[in-house]
């Protein structure tokens, strides 16, 4: 762990001084948790041996609804087959770079064979639920798979991208039945000569995400008015942010987000992944 204690951590991910309490100073756990920051250059190094592994134990050390473990993961390393992946995951470069992409996928293949092992419907999986449930699975493993992964001095990048071209994929990655990828993760040990590599991108203040016991800002019994308040401060925040990392024609959070969900076209393919489910296998009643 770096020189920086737990109060100078929360505030670096806050871009401003916070006015509430902080505990756990020197917990190496919170240090590394709040110490994430995507990384996008990877150095061309392997991974020691076991380090896989590792990071697939701690993964599946995660919550699990009812232990049913929906979920499943593909471990690429091979350079081609990774540049396959990067090309349908948005093309991006970091995934080819990467010694190690990930790519958590929601499953329900293996309770659909338990189900026909004992001889009984599998009714429940026909069901929205259960592909709710099993892309929980798959978040909660991946978050594990991460923090794992930084506490071994690596960094890590997810990608979203992998829901881009559903079909593609699943064809590249030989997916069965009513097994869906949701997300990727690439995963290697970070380039300190790449700008930004170390900066860690502040937040919304926590009042913005923060509602205690019912739906409130600041316990305002009208929270439009803070809402906007917060969101204006986080816009100067950013913006302070992006100039420190000259980052330059950068739109302000708001407008950036507004857009991002603007058009059908903003989602980049994913718009189809509805149907591309239910020609998976997932019934989503």
């Amino acid at each position: 762990m770096g020189d920086a204690g737990i109060p100078s951590l929360v505030q670096a991910r806050y871009g401003a001084a916070e006015h509430f309490s902080i505990a756990g100073e020197g917990n190496n756990t919170i240090e590394t948790l709040l110490l994430h920051r995507s990384i996008r250059h990877f150095l061309p190094e392997e991974l020691a041996p076991g380090t896989l592994e590792t990071i697939i134990a701690a993964a599946q050390s995660a919550a699990t609804s009812s232990n049913l473990q929906t979920w499943s993961v593909l471990a690429l390393s091979d350079a081609s087959h990774k540049a396959e992946a990067a090309t349908l995951c948005g093309d991006q470069d970091f995934i080819r770079q990467a010694p190690l992409f990930l790519i958590f996928c929601a499953d329900l293949d293996r309770l659909t064979h338990v189900s026909a092992q004992h001889g009984l419907r599998g009714e429940g999986l026909e069901f929205t639920e259960m592909f709710v449930m099993a892309s929980l699975d798959a978040a909660l493993a991946g978050q594990n798979a991460t923090i794992a992964a930084e506490a071994l001095g690596l960094g890590a990048c997810y990608v979203g991208a992998a829901r881009n071209r559903p079909q593609e994929l699943a064809a590249l990655l030989k997916l069965p039945p009513r097994v869906i990828a949701v997300f990727g993760l690439a995963v290697g040990k970070p380039d300190p000569s790449k700008a930004g590599s170390s900066s860690v991108k502040p937040r919304l203040p926590q009042r913005e995400v923060l509602h205690k016991e019912t739906w409130r800002v600041d316990g305002d019994t009208s929270p439009e008015e803070p809402q906007t308040q917060n969101l204006a401060e986080y816009d100067v925040t950013l913006a302070s942010f992006n100039a420190g990392e000259r980052r330059e024609g950068i739109p302000a959070w708001t407008q950036r987000s507004a857009k991002r969900i603007e058009t059908v076209e903003s989602l980049h393919g994913r718009h189809v992944l509805k149907d591309v489910l239910r020609q998976k296998g997932f019934e989503l009643r």
